[in-house]
């Protein structure tokens, strides 16, 4: 033992308990005069006859003191003074309060973490009931990672990572580099406090303590406590460690060292989230793994809550939505395919070209069938496990399930969603509602060509023999003759849709002549784009053209929302032939799709104008997670509202200045200049009429009125965040930063957080200007 080489005696077996208890009627304070450590140690050994003991010489020196007392005069400040130590020395001493760590590797360093208040203290209840001498597994972080109490261990639940130690922590010193402080190991944490507790029972500081590694720790007082690394060097005669150098501080309990404990997430889970990564092993602009950006995803989700659902969270109405990582890059580079790589790429430029074997070349394998199988199986089959596992862990949950993707991840999911089989009582409710909106819209149609004919008076006639728009085209005259519609009007029908098959038949030869024999799916395959439902449906059905051939694996659950964070959806879909997507499509297992980006990322892609490419409107802006619009977009807009009114005012005062000055007063001249007005009037009139014949250029709508389908059921489906004051002075400077920003925006997790409690009927406390 350390302390036997400066005490002649120790007793490391008791407790603060039993130095505050071995005296029956004043403990600690029995002490009238100072005591020698020996003596204290023969107390503690002697058990109850050292308390008789100590009770009879603590009865004699008190009588001597009294006879001493009789004979001089007593005063007031000596009485209160032999008293104040007394009291102080039977108040100075309190047990620590211990916490509970466990250590982590960052950038190659150990940094010892704390476990939240929550945690230590389950931690702490078990290990004082005695139960560590088992092997007990205490869940800790949510849920997501156990700690073995007995082998001190914590491990991860849902992926791979490295064992962490785990400590009860007491005492502390700051390290070298970093200025943290590091915990001393449980067993001389116990020696330590006992040293402490001698020095205070005793009131001796100024001792020298030598640790296990032979370091000096020097206690000063409660106060100073100070660290040396051994200095010298053992030679033939034997040397001792010096306390030369630089002093490191040492600290007693954890309330002195300014950790940042975390209190604890709730207990209650109200909705699952899996996300899945893009290219590469690293997700962010600081290479971290995707278990840690998700993990800073999670964290910003919790403090969203408590700013947010603040009323909801008071109410017990919520608790939490648990966000999982999904990785499937390891897989798909465990194949043996770096090796190959390896064999085949140059030696020149080493670093950039591993940088694209591990990255970019993601991308290619995806579009390989034999690697995007291995990829799709892996997400599926990762997520179904997940997803198995958690309710095991949990099961008592009752939420939901969504599913969100970055980057290259997004493609994925979308792809395994549009390859979803429905149930089969959805099916058949799906189309039967198809049935009766196709046949609902092409009557619909088949009345506006009969009110363009001019022929409206027939309309009854088509809906009694139940034509929709696809029927007509296929109506010989002898057809119309049975339905007992006249020659004139059989005629204007016939020539109508002979009309309309020429103009097919040109549109067909000049797509094949520019090359594009097949028809890409939302054009028309009837006689024009206003074609039939169903003939849209046959078109649109497929959304995955273009896909690699591959299995598509089955998801156990259904997503209730798919997120997508810098998605590439759009151009893959571009790519693939898909030029149009039908708005009346949605996925088969999951109805809400919100595509997110930043207006900088270089990898996102919109989805609506695909849906409606007639029609130019922008993106919705996604609100600012404190209700506002950032301040240097507020007067970016205000700036150039003002510019816009000083030019319009500006012109029109020349305008009215030049007409003053250029009038003139001759009866000829204003009679000319009234001829070239009521001219330029003709002329204005003239172009008004020959305007809709030419091609109308597309349409800017108010974002509000736009309907964009229903792959987010009705709801609107591009959402822009809004870039940070520094960004916009250089976008291209942030254009990687503004790709990798999803996983601590407050914005994004926001909106993620709005739009699943949203589905359970709660809503924000204070709704965010602009929202929906």
């Amino acid at each position: 033992m350390w302390i036997k080489a400066y005490l002649p005696y120790s007793s490391p077996q008791k407790t603060p308990a039993d130095i505050a208890a071995f005296c029956p009627c004043r403990g600690p304070a029995a002490f009238d005069r100072p005591r020698s450590r020996t003596e204290v140690g023969q107390y503690l050994d002697r058990g109850l006859e050292g308390q008789t003991r100590c009770c009879r010489e603590k009865r004699s020196i008190m009588s001597a003191q009294e006879q001493q007392q009789a004979q001089q005069p007593s005063s007031p400040a000596s009485a209160a003074s032999s008293e104040a130590p007394e009291l102080d020395a039977a108040n100075k001493y309190e047990a620590v309060v211990p916490h509970w760590f466990y250590c982590k590797v960052v950038d190659s360093r150990e940094r010892w973490i704390p476990f939240s208040t929550q945690d230590s203290e389950r931690l702490e209840e078990a290990h004082t009931s005695g139960r560590d001498k088992e092997d007990l597994i205490v869940p800790t972080s949510g849920g997501r990672y156990d700690v073995h109490l007995k082998k001190r261990q914590r491990v991860a639940v849902y992926w791979e990572e490295k064992v962490s130690e785990v400590r009860r922590c007491t005492w502390f010193y700051k390290g070298d580099k970093d200025n943290k402080y590091i915990p001393y190991s449980e067993t001389f944490s116990k020696e330590l406090e006992e040293a402490y507790m001698i020095a205070v029972t005793l009131d001796e500081w100024k001792k020298k303590l030598e640790s296990p590694s032979r370091e000096i720790i020097i206690l000063h007082n409660p106060k100073l406590m100070v660290h040396y690394h051994p200095v010298a060097t053992s030679d033939d005669w034997g040397s001792t460690p010096m306390e030369q150098g630089r002093p490191r501080t040492v600290k007693r309990g954890v309330e002195n060292i300014a950790a940042e404990i975390p209190n604890g997430e709730p207990l209650q889970i109200d909705h699952l989230v899996f996300v899945v990564h893009g290219i590469g092993p690293a997700c962010d602009i600081r290479f971290r793994s995707i278990v840690q950006c998700v993990n800073d995803f999670r964290n910003v989700s919790l403090n969203m809550l408590q700013a947010h659902f603040k009323k909801a969270q008071e109410q017990q109405q919520i608790g939490r939505v648990e966000f999982l990582p999904v990785n499937w890059h390891s897989s798909l580079h465990s194949t043996g395919v770096d090796v190959d790589l390896e064999r085949i790429t140059l030696p020149s430029i080493n670093r950039l070209r591993h940088f694209i074997n591990d990255t970019i070349l993601d991308v290619f394998f995806y579009n390989s069938s034999t690697y995007c199988q291995t990829i799709v199986d892996t997400v599926a089959s990762e997520m179904n496990r997940l997803y198995q596992l958690f309710l095991q862990r949990n099961p008592d949950f009752k939420g939901g399930v969504s599913i969100a993707g970055h980057s290259l991840g997004s493609l994925i999911l979308f792809d395994l969603l549009t390859n979803q089989k429905a149930a089969p009582e959805d099916g058949e409710h799906g189309k039967e509602g198809s049935r009766t909106t196709s046949s609902n819209r092409g009557a619909e149609q088949v009345k506006e060509i009969l009110k363009t004919l001019e022929l409206s008076e027939y309309c009854d006639v088509f809906e009694k023999e139940k034509m929709d728009r696809q029927a007509l085209f296929l109506c010989t005259e002898k057809d119309l003759k049975e339905m007992g519609i006249p020659l004139g009007p059989r005629m204007k029908i016939l020539h109508y849709i002979s009309s309309k098959r020429e103009m097919q038949d040109v549109s067909d030869r000049k797509a094949t002549a520019a090359g594009h024999s097949r028809v890409e799916p939302g054009s028309s395959t009837q006689f024009d784009s206003d074609s039939t439902s169903e003939g849209r449906n046959c078109q649109y059905r497929d959304v995955g053209l273009g896909q690699v051939s591959a299995n598509y694996p089955q998801l156990i659950y259904k997503p209730t929302i798919f997120f997508a964070f810098g998605s590439p959806i759009g151009m893959f879909l571009t790519v693939r032939g898909v030029k149009r997507i039908n708005p009346n499509y949605s996925l088969p297992t999951c109805k809400g799709f919100f595509n997110i980006f930043h207006p900088f990322d270089p990898v996102a892609y919109r989805i609506e104008p695909m849906i409606v490419p007639d029609v130019e409107f922008e993106p919705m802006l996604l609100p600012h997670h404190k209700g506002r619009k950032r301040m240097h977009l507020e007067l970016k807009e205000g700036l150039t509202r003002m510019s816009v009114d000083l030019k319009n005012n500006l012109l029109g005062s020349l305008r009215v200045a030049w007409q003053s000055f250029t009038r003139a007063p001759l009866p000829a001249v204003e009679a000319a200049a009234a001829d070239a007005e009521a001219e330029a009037e003709t002329s204005v009139g003239k172009q008004a009429e020959t305007k809709p014949e030419e091609t109308p250029e597309p349409v800017k709508e108010e974002a509000s009125h736009i309907n964009v389908g229903m792959l987010n059921g009705g709801h609107r489906i591009d959402y822009v965040l809004q870039e940070k004051p520094i960004e916009s002075f250089n976008e291209y400077l942030f254009a990687l930063q503004g790709h990798l920003c999803y996983w601590e925006s407050e914005d994004t997790v926001l909106l993620v957080l709005k739009e699943i409690y949203q589905t359970q009927g709660i809503t924000l406390d204070q709704p965010l200007p602009g929202s929906q």
